[in-house]
């Protein structure tokens, strides 16, 4: 049996988070149904990590195996020919057999971008908003996450996971136009919902609702009621999964 990692990218607005839902259209579902006509039998894939619906992957990694070697080329080119406009494959690399798409990755990369003027060209693409905010104060919150590992106050409740654990890597607000920001942050794993539950609080120390001291305590109180809303998911982009080279045969 060989395995192989799909590296593809998609627009999540048409979808219910990459995730098989029973009430909805997946990334994942589109991914499979393309594979299976492709290569003639049932194939199952696996992610990188979920996103919820509305979000975009500017990189998901997945895997899925096979009774045989394939041209990675060449399903490449016949994935993309089956798959809808709103997801592409840009590459297929084979692996070792038990490399695992989700738990062999020793990073995630996301980003979540800002506006704060009306703009028709970047609605669907980053989230608008209407006050001035402290992006000063918002990254000097945000460097305190490095202090951290048990993000459960941004959590989404009730979820399967066995630890809220989560090694920080990088967590900073960029200015990227006039009007535009974004906020990039890398772990080695995220819990559901949590970029935008981070987001969101952050955004409350750049309104003023929040100090400094006051995101701490929400992270300490391991309580979601304390964290800030979740913001939209319609801005939020996962760019880059890691792996240790070893795994690829390619």
């Amino acid at each position: 049996m060989c395995r192989y990692f799909i590296y593809l990218s998609y627009d999540g607005t048409n979808y219910h988070g990459w995730q098989i839902q029973p009430n909805g259209i997946s990334v994942q579902e589109v991914l499979m149904k393309a594979l299976s006509t492709f290569l003639r039998k049932p194939i199952e894939v696996v992610g990188a990590g979920r996103t919820d619906a509305g979000v975009h992957a500017r990189l998901m990694v997945a895997h899925f195996d096979f009774d045989a070697e394939l041209d990675c080329a060449t399903v490449v080119d016949k994935l993309n020919r089956l798959l809808p406009p709103d997801v592409a494959v840009h590459r297929v690399r084979r692996v070792k057999s038990d490399a695992h798409a989700r738990f062999d990755a020793t990073y995630r990369t996301y980003k979540y971008y800002i506006t704060t003027c009306k703009d028709p060209f970047s609605r669907a693409f980053s989230w608008r908003i209407f006050q001035t905010l402290d992006f000063e104060k918002m990254n000097e919150a945000a460097q305190t996450l490095f202090d951290y590992i048990d993000f459960t106050s941004f959590s989404k409740l009730h979820t399967d996971v066995k630890t809220n654990n989560c090694k920080m890597m990088y967590a900073r607000w960029e200015q990227i136009g006039e009007h535009n920001w974004v906020f990039t942050i890398q772990a080695d794993r995220f819990l559901r919902n949590m970029v935008r539950a981070v987001v969101g609080t952050l955004v409350e120390v750049g309104k003023g609702k929040l100090t400094v001291e006051g995101f701490r305590k929400v992270i300490e109180e391991k309580n979601r009621c304390s964290a800030g809303t979740s913001v939209p998911g319609n801005a939020l982009f996962l760019v880059d999964v890691g792996y240790p080279e070893e795994l690829f045969l390619d």
